[in-house]
């Protein structure tokens, strides 16, 4: 009877931890563990916990960018940076004519998400005709596009002193700071603290909303009709609902968030950063999203959240318990380990 009762035990342990995904319980025991080494180190647990939460607010919507493109069957959107770069533009042209406040984060997000679009059908397009190679050429893309993009900001006709170089007057700078009372306005929107830990209440909620449209467009027709046409293509067929249609909306809806998401972020950080800075910014996002236990053909909103909570909280916490355990300083050493480790593991289950 004991060893009847141990097996059941066993059974009904091993299938609940394969419904949570062994590989989301080695990241959350990890995690776990930098906590628990955080605390002994008497390290600040209020503000590490406090940065993580702004940082899951921060880059939560770039991950979510990445739900419409697998769900439409592009798999995993390394072109995000088509849709980071429509976003930059966006940003810039409210700075130009010194937009601040709601007035100049909204014409920002409006202006991102029409530049998404627009950049999103074409990318979508480009897609459809070289359909079983997306992630490769949506690699490429990505690159060629950040690269492409250097040229235009510095033939940009930009005029606001705040934008340009100083020497030659013409031309954006490396790393501009947002107009006065943009930068970190959904940070600062009903934010509060809790035993020392500043919750960026604005930044979460706008996260946790595009999380909520996102999947109440695929109970939709039209998301239902992406969503079958990514699973089964033939059976849509069947059904009389265009695969390639439903791939273009796919590509044009995540890069249109991809766009919206970049808006978020630099506010949040306070900084817009041009040139080579969105290059690499699809693989951590990538690698967030298979964490959370997503795949190339498998993806929801939950996976989003998860994912980007366990690599943003492994990443905020992984470099100060890392200085305080070895001499010297290794922060920006232990920041690449950290984060380029983590989309290696990733993208090696990128194929479950």
């Amino acid at each position: 009877m004991r060893e009847r009762i141990i097996a059941l035990y066993e059974r009904w342990l091993l299938r609940h931890i394969l419904s949570v995904g062994i590989p989301r319980l080695m990241i959350g025991g990890f995690v776990l563990s930098l906590l628990a080494l955080a605390f002994i180190k008497n390290l600040d647990m209020a503000g590490l916990l406090g940065d993580s939460l702004v940082r899951v607010g921060r880059n939560g919507v770039i991950v979510l960018a990445l739900l419409p493109a697998v769900r439409g069957g592009l798999g995993l959107n390394f072109g995000l940076p088509v849709g980071i770069v429509a976003g930059l533009v966006g940003l810039l042209v409210p700075m130009e004519f010194n937009l601040s406040g709601w007035k100049g984060f909204w014409a920002a997000t409006a202006l991102a998400a029409v530049l998404g679009w627009v950049a999103g059908m074409a990318y979508g397009w480009l897609l459809n005709r070289v359909k079983g190679q997306e992630m490769m050429v949506g690699t490429y893309v990505g690159f060629s596009i950040v690269s492409g993009m250097c040229t235009f900001w510095l033939l940009a006709p930009f005029t606001n002193p705040r934008m340009i170089w100083p020497i030659g007057g013409h031309g954006l700078r490396t790393t501009l700071p947002c107009t006065p009372g943009v930068g970190k306005i959904l940070d600062n929107l009903g934010r509060f603290e809790i035993g020392g830990m500043g919750v960026p209440t604005g930044l979460l909620l706008y996260f946790l909303l595009l999380c909520g449209l996102v999947a109440v467009f695929f109970r939709t027709r039209v998301g239902l009709g992406i969503q079958a046409s990514g699973e089964n293509p033939a059976y849509a067929r069947a059904c009389g609902i265009s695969e390639n249609r439903s791939r273009l909306l796919a590509a044009a809806l995540s890069t249109m968030l991809a766009a919206v998401g970049m808006v978020a972020f630099s506010t949040s950080y306070g900084f817009v950063q041009l040139y080579l800075a969105p290059l690499m910014m699809a693989f951590p996002a990538v690698a967030a999203l298979l964490i959370g236990g997503g795949s190339v053909v498998r993806a929801s909103v939950s996976h989003v959240i998860i994912g980007t909570l366990l690599f943003q909280t492994l990443l905020t916490i992984a470099l100060p318990v890392t200085n305080e355990l070895l001499s010297g300083d290794l922060s920006e050493v232990a920041r690449v380990i950290a984060a380029n480790g983590m989309i290696l593991y990733a993208l090696t289950r990128s194929s479950r």
